[in-house]
């Protein structure tokens, strides 16, 4: 006889219907930070191109914010905490559906 499931929390629900990669490193706008220094930023950590840089820069510079990575949560978290290393704002949000 197979003893009945554990009833999942509502997160675990959650985790299970958009996947543990469905997470993003948002950064968001500030008044502090120079735009050359935001693309050196993404350029030196994430390794992205100058055009790609430029772009994700001047989304966070018109928009208020730019989707820099995705995939699992506690990647993502690594990604913030390096964000803020560098003296950038960044958030950690689940993938809007």
């Amino acid at each position: 006889m197979s003893m009945p499931a554990a009833p999942v929390s509502d997160l675990e629900e959650e985790l299970l219907l958009v996947g543990d990669d469905a997470w993003q490193t948002v950064v968001w706008n500030d008044p502090v930070n120079l735009m050359s220094y935001v693309v050196r930023v993404f350029r030196e950590y994430f390794g992205y191109s100058r055009a790609e840089a430029e772009r994700l820069m001047l989304s966070v510079h018109h928009d208020g914010f730019a989707v820099v990575a995705e995939g699992g949560r506690e990647q993502m978290e690594l990604h913030t905490r390096a964000m803020h290393d560098y003296g950038l704002w960044a958030t950690v949000r689940r993938t809007p559906q």
